[in-house]
């Protein structure tokens, strides 16, 4: 169940699947910080609790790279380097409709409770990604998304605010065969004690990314 990308005495990089939870949300659905800390207590036999930091989400039916902190001090720097914009995420999404050209969102995003939306500088806070098109196909497109900021639901909203919701949102879209089509797939940051630049990848080949299956494995 788990997928492990790397690990050492600081960091441990997991794939997460579709429809687990980044942490429990007091429900029986199984969530990442659960499974990993209970994989760290028995791998190394330790008893007690086991720490381990949750540093940044992915939604329960997103998948894709993750990373914990399994120290405080790495924790701490991992935080501080997404407060300083100088952790990087990139997602692969499918949208509907065709988008011909690469581009830039910026909008002022207001959430409320379990939604996001379109707001002003007024009641929102500002939301930034930068978006290449890698292909069409069938009235669909598939996207590399950088996010510049994290905001609640941001590429779901800024996407299904220009007419282009993201295949399977059944929030800010419509209901679809598979989950939505978002996945997490790069991950680059600096180690927070050797100071390497790291940087970590997994490619979705499931749900509506199937039909991009040649485009997304020569994926770089």
């Amino acid at each position: 169940m788990i997928n492990i990308l790397y690990e050492d005495n600081h960091l441990l990089v997991v794939e997460k699947k579709v429809g687990i939870l980044s942490q429990s949300d007091g429900t029986n659905t199984p969530d990442m910080l659960t499974i990993l800390k209970q994989y760290l207590k028995e791998k190394y036999h330790k008893p007690g609790n086991v720490y381990l930091g949750l540093v940044h989400r992915l939604d329960k039916n997103v998948g894709g790279v993750m990373v914990f902190a399994k120290t405080s001090k790495a924790a701490s720097r991992l935080s501080e380097q997404i407060r300083n914009k100088e952790f990087s995420k990139s997602y692969l999404a499918v949208c509907n409709g065709i988008i011909k050209d690469d581009g830039k969102y910026l909008d002022y995003l207001k959430r409320e409770e379990y939604r996001s939306f379109i707001g002003t500088k007024d009641n929102g806070k500002l939301a930034s990604l930068t978006f290449k098109v890698l292909a069409s196909k069938d009235n669909t497109t598939l996207l590399k998304i950088n996010l510049e900021t994290g905001r609640h639901h941001q590429i779901r909203v800024q996407f299904a605010s220009r007419n282009h919701p993201l295949l399977g949102d059944d929030k800010y879209g419509k209901k679809g065969t598979f989950p939505i089509a978002l996945y997490a797939y790069k991950l680059a940051f600096t180690h927070p004690t050797t100071k390497e630049k790291l940087e970590f990848t997994s490619l979705p080949i499931d749900g509506y990314f199937s039909k991009y299956k040649e485009v997304i494995n020569n994926i770089k």
